[in-house]
């Protein structure tokens, strides 16, 4: 049976395109059997992208010292229709900001601590220009939620 992972992401600069690139070619490895992989930007997800998904991959700017207001739109919208029926799903998390992404990490703790989701990698923060080091570890986060639905 085929899993799907949902990459919810919002990409508004060339650092957090990189990163959401790296992430996507992590999560569509070759080795990588049996899972879809569907892209969609914050401000386009719907309550069922999330529903028929097994795993999530999140990716925002940390705007401010929080989420972008496309991924806290994106879990207004969800949260409700999606918290008893995506309990115990995967999730990972990349996150890039220029200053201060402690607040941006905290609230999206809180959400999916709500939503009863588990982390399945640890966070890839990025301060600046991600380099090749920030990269491998985008494209490892991608792959390893990606792997954790193969299995």
């Amino acid at each position: 049976m085929t899993k799907r992972l949902l990459i919810i992401h919002h990409t508004p600069s060339p650092h957090t395109q990189e990163m959401f690139e790296a992430v996507v070619s992590g999560a569509t490895d070759p080795d990588i059997e049996g899972v879809d992989v569907v892209r969609r930007p914050a401000l386009t997800l719907s309550a069922t992208d999330v529903l028929e998904a097994d795993g999530y991959l999140l990716g925002t700017p940390a705007n401010l010292g929080y989420m972008s207001g496309a991924l806290k739109h994106a879990f207004d919208v969800i949260y409700y229709p999606c918290v008893d029926a995506t309990k115990g799903r995967p999730f990972g998390l990349y996150l890039h900001g220029n200053e201060g992404t402690e607040g941006a990490e905290r609230g999206i703790d809180s959400i999916t601590t709500g939503l009863g989701w588990v982390k399945a990698a640890e966070y890839v923060v990025v301060s600046g220009k991600p380099g090749k080091a920030e990269l491998q570890a985008c494209w490892e986060l991608g792959a390893t939620v990606a792997a954790q639905l193969m299995a």
